[in-house]
């Protein structure tokens, strides 16, 4: 049950990622954050790679196999009544972990205030999309939990 488990977390991080990732593009393209921290950018930066498909895909990876496989393992644990809300929340534990730690290890200081007011809102909003839809394809036909009904799951 837990391999089973670890499975639907990777796939639903994939798909999360999936989802994600033409909102990172076009919040670049569009300039939504003035001031922005470009993550792809900064995650080919620190593993000294010289093309962005090095960030992109270690984005990948961190989404489907780190958050996935997290999520999978956290899920029955998270406060809420469907697992695309115990997504939220995850993606909102996510979130702080980024303001608290990866934004000052990026010289943005804590909760990116260094970047201005739109990047603590709009990374909190892309945190609460992914972990929506990382809760929500969990969620399907997922394996249930002691005592839950054996209804099938109805986003």
């Amino acid at each position: 049950m837990i391999g089973a488990n670890i499975l639907k977390g990777v796939t639903a991080g994939f798909v999360a990622t999936v989802v994600l990732s033409p909102l990172l593009i076009v919040k670049k393209m569009t300039g939504l954050m003035t001031g922005e921290l470009d993550v792809i950018a900064l995650v080919t930066q620190v593993l000294g790679g010289s093309t962005m498909a090095i960030g992109w895909l270690a984005h990948f990876m961190i989404g489907t196999l780190v958050w996935g496989g997290l999520f999978a393992f956290l899920e029955p644990r998270l406060p809420g009544s469907r697992p695309w809300i115990r997504g939220v929340v995850f993606g909102i534990g996510a979130w702080l972990i980024m303001m608290l730690v990866v934004m000052p290890a990026g010289d943005a200081g804590l909760f990116g205030v260094r970047l201005g007011l739109s990047a603590p809102t709009l990374t909190l909003v892309l945190h609460a999309i992914f972990g929506a839809v990382m809760g929500g394809v969990y969620g399907i036909d997922r394996p249930r939990r002691t005592g839950e009904s054996h209804e099938p799951y109805r986003a």
